[in-house]
């Protein structure tokens, strides 16, 4: 083989491995509407230079289960064996959980999807472990339209943010703040409002319900001046949210009817709010904040 040939082969074999990086590996942790839906999406190949490496949950051997209809099968691990197995982790479990699953990332300066976000204001020392360890906190847009016109305006100043939300009254059942204060919203005939407060307190006393609203006060005031109302609605069939935003740069108001997923507790645009943020960060070209 000639010099020539070598350098050759060479520079092929390396524009091969330029144009082939390593693709993304993703472990899901909570295998519940979400994290299942996802699932489905990552193994069935729908982004390109990302795959479903690892999932988790609390029933291991159910999720082994589930990973045997995939078409792509993934390694099922305790939560504990997750990190040295992908490079993003989404976590789609209860908010307790949410130390426990992202830190090993985090540690490792690696990267983590929170769809539990009202768990971070319960944890913002989960915020603090990302800045000095390097590893980076991901909260995708999920159910709030309009996100990057709040982040956009708090670069200004933001003078108010209110929130209402209407649910199917279904999808309260069972929220600690309702349990606590002892209202009922089973047999409904008219809408009523449960709660009135900031987004710290509702995303304490309705930690499966409204990780909406934490996000939007991440992204704009913070929880303590982001006002909110939840109504129990019978009338709805969707999870409506309506919010007002006044700042220096703009006034906008927006309002957004998501579909339920099969837990009624979550809209079926969260999955594929984050389908579109893994997309978005293995692309090259992204619109959008």
């Amino acid at each position: 083989m000639t010099t020539s040939t070598v350098t050759a082969t060479a520079t092929a074999t390396a524009t091969t491995t330029a144009a082939s990086p390593k693709p993304l590996r993703i472990a899901i942790a909570g295998l519940g509407a979400i994290g299942k839906s996802l699932a489905r999406t990552l193994a069935a190949g729908s982004i390109p230079g990302v795959t479903l490496s690892a999932v988790s949950a609390k029933n291991l051997d159910r999720a082994r289960e589930f990973v045997e209809t995939l078409p792509v099968k993934a390694a099922v691990l305790a939560i504990a064996d997750l990190e040295p197995n992908a490079d993003v982790v989404v976590e789609c479990a209860p908010g307790a959980l949410l130390p426990q699953i992202v830190t090993p990332f985090l540690k490792a300066r690696k990267h983590a999807i929170v769809l539990s976000v009202g768990a971070l204001l319960s944890h913002p020392d989960l915020i603090e472990l990302a800045r000095a360890a390097g590893g980076t906190l991901l909260v995708p847009t999920g159910a709030l339209i309009g996100l990057d016109a709040v982040i956009a305006a708090a670069e200004g100043t933001i003078h108010s943010v209110t929130m209402v939300t209407r649910k199917p009254p279904n999808g309260l059942v069972g929220a600690p703040y309702l349990v606590e204060n002892h209202i009922e919203v089973d047999g409904l005939t008219e809408p009523k409002r449960v709660f009135k407060g900031n987004a710290r307190e509702a995303a304490r006393g309705f930690p499966a319900n409204l990780n909406v609203v934490a996000a939007l006060s991440l992204a704009g005031i913070g929880p303590d001046r982001t006002t909110l109302e939840i109504w129990a609605d019978p009338t709805v069939t969707r999870n409506v949210h309506s919010i007002e935003v006044d700042s220096d740069s703009a006034r906008f108001r927006m309002t957004m009817e998501n579909i339920p997923s099969e837990n009624p507790k979550t809209g079926r645009i969260v999955a594929q709010s984050v389908v579109a943020l893994l997309r978005k960060m293995n692309a090259n070209f992204r619109v959008g904040t």
